[in-house]
C-alpha cells in the first residue's frame, strides 16, 4: 500500500528497497496466487462466521481476491478494498463485477493513510505489516480502525510453499530448501533497509495484545493442491519461479540457476509447464484479536 503495498497472498520475495517496488507490474502473479491460495481464506473466514459485521476493510487488498471472498461471505456488509496501488484496485473492482459481489475500493497509503478511513467491525490484512519498518506501530494503527468489539485478522507467517519433489531428476536435490535460504537472506535485507525499521520479537499474538486487543488466538490453514495442478495453479508456480529467478540470483550458485532455467523452459518435458508431479502445499497463519467493548 502506498510505498509499502502488498497483497493478501503474495510470496515473500522483495526488491532490495521494498519501498520502490512495482506492485502493479505483478498484478497477474498476485491475482493468480490469490486464487491458488484461496482455500486458506475460505477456512479462515469460517472462523469468523459467527460475526455480523456492518463494515469490513481489507487493508492491502491487492487485486481483491480476499476482498471479494469477504463480500461473498458477508453479503450484507459494506466491504472496502484498501490499497496504495490504483491499478490493483481497478482489478479488484473488475473482479467484483465478474463475481457479482458488492465491493468498494479506496486508495490509501499504509500505514499513514489508515487514519483517514472509517472504522470497521472487521479488519483483514494479509502479509502487509512486515513491509513496514515499525511493525508494532502498524498493528496499533490497524487496531485503532476497529469499532469497539470489532475483530482484526492478520495473516503473517506460516510455512513456505512446496511444489516439486526433493529430487527433480536433474540438478542437485534440495533446490527448494536452498531457495528458502536465499529468500530468507533477501527478506532480512529488505527488513534492514526499510525506513525507520524497528527490531521486534515477531510474536504476532503478543504484538496484537500489545496493540490493545483481547481474545487473541492464532490458527494455521493448509493449502493442499495435489498433482497434477490445474492450469491456473500451474501458471502461478511458473510466475513465482520466474520471480525467484530474477530476484535471488546473487544468492544462488550457477548450478541452481541452471536448474531454474530448465524448470522454466516451456519446451522441456521436465519443466513446470509439463511435468505431471507439480503440486502446491503450503500453510498460512492467521492471528485474530478483538478490540474490547467501550
Amino acid at each position: 500500500m502506498g510505498k509499502h503495498t502488498h497483497t493478501n497472498t503474495h510470496t515473500h520475495t522483495h526488491s532490495h528497497a521494498d519501498g520502490d517496488f512495482d506492485w502493479a507490474a505483478m498484478a497477474d502473479l498476485l491475482e493468480l496466487e490469490g486464487e491458488t491460495h484461496s482455500p486458506y481464506v475460505r477456512q479462515a473466514l469460517q472462523e469468523l462466521a459467527h460475526l455480523n459485521p456492518r463494515r469490513i476493510l481489507d487493508i492491502g487488498s491487492g487485486p481483491g481476491v480476499a476482498a471479494c471472498r469477504l463480500a461473498e461471505t458477508f453479503p450484507k456488509a459494506e466491504v472496502t478494498a484498501v490499497d496504495g496501488t490504483p491499478e490493483l484496485l481497478a482489478r479488484a473492482q473488475e473482479r467484483a463485477g465478474r463475481l457479482g459481489v458488492r465491493l468498494r475500493t479506496r486508495e490509501a497509503a499504509f500505514p499513514e493513510g489508515l487514519a483517514d478511513l472509517e472504522p470497521a467491525d472487521l479488519v483483514w490484512s494479509a502479509q502487509v505489516v512486515h513491509h513496514v519498518g515499525d511493525q508494532q506501530d502498524a498493528l496499533g494503527r490497524l487496531a485503532r480502525l476497529l469499532e469497539p468489539g470489532g475483530t482484526l485478522a492478520i495473516v503473517e507467517g506460516g510455512l513456505p510453499a512446496r511444489w516439486l519433489p526433493r529430487d527433480l531428476g536433474f540438478g542437485r536435490p534440495g533446490l527448494q530448501e536452498r531457495l528458502d535460504a536465499a529468500r530468507a537472506l533477501n527478506y532480512n535485507r529488505m527488513r534492514d533497509e526499510l525506513p525507520g525499521t524497528v527490531a521486534v520479537v515477531e510474536d504476532w499474538s503478543g504484538m496484537l495484545r500489545t496493540a490493545g486487543l483481547t481474545d487473541v488466538r492464532s490458527k494455521s490453514f493448509l493449502v493442499d493442491r495435489p498433482a497434477p495442478l490445474d492450469d491456473g495453479a500451474r501458471r502461478s508456480v511458473r510466475l513465482w519461479l520466474e520471480r525467484m529467478r530474477s530476484m535471488l540470483g546473487e544468492f544462488l550458485d550457477p548450478d541452481d540457476m541452471a536448474t531454474l532455467d530448465r524448470l522454466l523452459d516451456p519446451a522441456d518435458p521436465a519443466g513446470v509447464d509439463r511435468r505431471a508431479d507439480l503440486f502446491l502445499l503450503t500453510a498460512k497463519t492467521v492471528h485474530f484479536g478483538r478490540r474490547p467493548e467501550a
